[in-house]
């Protein structure tokens, strides 16, 4: 059997205190499409909602489970420290930061990242969120047959402590953006970014258990002496888009992550079908993991199963998908749930 790998993230599972709080922010908001309502299949107790672009595409899914008696998560290791989601450029960024702070939301960037800049800020439930550019890329300090070979240091003008954070606060788009433009649609997910306890392990983990390749090694620009590795789905030619898997390397002292609102539940990774997704359960098991049975969630099947640090993923379909989907699930074909949100 030829290895497995996979293509990308299927979608993030966020928890939240409610529903339409949340729609109010990522549908009103950030203009994502809600796509599907419902009960949650592996916990029929929980509502869920999903939030996509126009067509439902896997890779730009964020996941809600509304758990309003959930106790405060946190990040740390074993856990998700933010998501980003995609944007064309650095004119569209600022558009950005003067749609969310005009709407109450503060915002930190525009930050220059090397491979992208991005803003940061957080959700109703204090998950951290990014919306980052679509370059320079990757290619920027390495050739692109030769990615994740070194060490790759960052200019001094982008660390804490050396850049200029006054300026980089003022900077803003010069009128208020009360619509989202064209050129601003959310592309979906940009990157995630995790935190580990062994960044070693964690790399043989995500290449031996997904595909995923190591595409750079650096710093993380805010704590210099945190090690900020990426991997993706890589051929040596191209990365493909909404694969970026990042984690920070932390030491074992650290504090570990803590599920619960305001953390990710999963990161799920994408199959094509069924078929598949039996291969990748075979697979995952012969690598000793622990793995559910496959769980059917109406527009997707998935399975689940944990990194050695004790991060949550899983492995999703892409099959059926969400514009398959009839009544009731289909929330443009019935009077939605969430409908009337409450604002932020």
């Amino acid at each position: 059997m030829s290895a497995l790998i996979t293509t990308g993230f299927h979608h993030i599972t966020l928890v939240a205190t409610d529903a339409g709080r949340a729609a109010a922010f990522y549908r009103d908001l950030l203009g994502m499409r809600l796509l599907s309502e419902g009960v949650d299949a592996e916990d029929p107790s929980r509502y869920e909602a999903v939030f996509g672009d126009a067509t439902g595409a896997p890779g730009t899914l964020v996941r809600v489970v509304e758990a309003p008696d959930a106790d405060r998560g946190r990040y740390g290791t074993g856990g998700v420290h933010h998501f980003a989601l995609g944007t064309a450029t650095r004119e569209t960024l600022l558009k950005w930061k003067r749609r969310l702070t005009d709407a109450g939301v503060p915002v930190s960037g525009p930050l220059p990242r090397g491979y992208f800049t991005s803003l940061y800020f957080t959700d109703p439930d204090r998950q951290v969120v990014e919306i980052a550019t679509a370059g320079p890329g990757y290619t920027v300090d390495e050739p692109i047959d030769a990615l994740g070979q070194g060490v790759m240091a960052q200019p001094a003008s982008q660390l804490r402590g050396t850049r200029d954070d006054a300026a980089i606060a003022a900077e803003t788009h010069p009128e208020p953006v009360p619509a989202i433009t064209p050129d601003m649609v959310l592309t979906g997910l940009h990157h995630i970014s995790g935190i580990t306890d062994d960044i070693e392990r964690a790399s043989d983990f995500y290449e031996q258990a997904l595909g995923l390749r190591l595409i750079k090694k650096t710093v993380n620009q805010d704590a210099p002496d945190t090690a900020h590795w990426f991997w993706a789905n890589y051929d040596g030619t191209r990365v493909l888009e909404h694969s970026s898997w990042t984690l920070f390397g932390w030491t074992p002292r650290q504090p570990r992550a803590r599920m619960g609102v305001g953390q990710s539940r999963e990161i799920a990774f994408r199959a094509a079908d069924e078929i598949a997704l039996v291969s990748w359960r075979d697979h995952l098991r012969s690598l000793g993991l622990e793995v559910s049975a496959i769980a059917d969630h109406g527009h997707h099947q998935a399975i689940r199963f944990t990194a050695p640090d004790g991060q949550p993923l899983a492995i999703a379909t892409d099959v059926p998908g969400f514009m398959t989907l009839h009544d009731p699930h289909h929330p443009q074909d019935r009077q939605s749930h969430i409908a009337h949100s409450p604002t932020l």
